[in-house]
């Protein structure tokens, strides 16, 4: 099944997203370890993992619950999303002529999922408007500020968490204030780039842009490579990748320090959208700056917000978030519009 796996990706992959590439290549994993010596460490198998050794035939209705009754207590949101692409997989073995009918079709059956998954429930998770002074020093007070800035990017902007660590420099215009976001709806969109975020930024890029210390020039120098800056907005020097990838642990850390509920990353996004009622923006609006379809016909054919006009609700937005959060603001921050920045 798993030489199968990976001839699926290759054939499926060009019609993916990031996303989905990495969740198939995720599952996947076998088990491995991190670090050497004494910092060594066990990282856990990919929840489809242990049916990549098995032959396709054995794949069966039984065989998948089985998989399923041990993989659930551990990590039910995993064994989910393993169960939805496990489907998917066999049901294009079926459509192959080279792998018809040796995998059984029912092995990911309606009945499967419904007697060995819990239900799912729609999350409802997000930030009160009490709770955003707390959560504000807990973040500013995270370490790492690439982490600290992306989180607050992400309650700012609303965007989703992939579409954020996605952001390369020359996706940041400050000059314009605004910011070009790779969108999964759209393809793309292009929100404004609010005064406080806008300052975020500029550290990060000041941070990106200067020369590391000798002896980190040396241990590249020796490597065989050279420094430059990042194209990362939200870099990570020892991600494979290069950019940031896991931020959930820092932010998991951060808000159980402060006493606060817990709260994932998408909760961040859902927090925009509600805390936004607040300031009484208009919800086209707020749907446009966070990358949801139109909803209604006139959305669709009858409204073209210019990027100024999003500006002037987004920045009211950061404001009133800020303000509840007892940041001080310039005042001149405060207002849309263009502004002369020194890099």
């Amino acid at each position: 099944m798993g030489e199968v796996w990976q001839t699926y990706i290759e054939a499926r992959s060009p019609k993916w997203g990031e996303r989905t590439l990495f969740d198939h290549r995720k599952v996947m994993l076998p088990n491995r370890t991190k670090g050497e010596g004494t910092k060594a460490r066990a990282l856990t198998a990919g929840v489809l993992a242990s049916l990549a050794p098995l032959p396709l035939s054995a794949l069966t209705s039984e065989r998948v619950a089985e998989w399923l009754e041990a993989e659930t207590p551990k990590r039910a949101t995993q064994a989910a999303l393993g169960f939805r692409l496990l489907r998917a997989f066999i049901n294009w073995c079926n459509e192959r002529k080279e792998f018809n009918g040796i995998a059984a079709a029912d092995a990911c059956a309606r009945k499967v999922s419904r007697e060995h998954l819990p239900k799912s429930k729609a999350k409802s998770d997000a930030l009160q408007r009490e709770q955003l002074k707390l959560w504000f020093e807990a973040v500013k007070r995270i370490p790492n500020p690439t982490i600290s800035t992306y989180l607050q990017g992400l309650l700012i902007t609303g965007a989703r968490r992939n579409e954020l660590t996605g952001l390369r420099w020359e996706n940041v215009d400050f000059q314009w204030n605004s910011l070009t976001i790779h969108d999964k709806v759209e393809g793309e969109r292009t929100i404004p780039l609010t005064p406080y975020l806008a300052k975020l930024l500029l550290d990060l890029q000041r941070r990106n842009n200067t020369l590391p210390t000798v002896r980190r020039l040396k241990t590249l120098k020796e490597a065989g490579t050279t420094w430059k800056p990042s194209p990362w907005v939200f870099s990570s020097p020892t991600s494979a990748t290069g950019r940031l990838e896991e931020p959930s642990i820092a932010h998991r850390k951060a808000i159980s320090t402060a006493g606060l509920p817990a709260l994932s990353l998408h909760g961040l996004r859902r927090s925009f959208g509600s805390l936004s009622e607040w300031c009484e923006v208009p919800v086209g609006v707020v749907a446009q700056i966070m990358g949801h379809k139109p909803s209604a016909t006139a959305e669709k054919h009858y409204r073209e917000r210019p990027l100024d006009l999003l500006r002037m609700w987004h920045s009211r937005i950061e404001a009133w978030i800020l303000e509840q959060a007892g940041i001080a603001q310039q005042a001149e921050s405060a207002k849309p519009g263009l502004r002369a920045v020194t890099l």
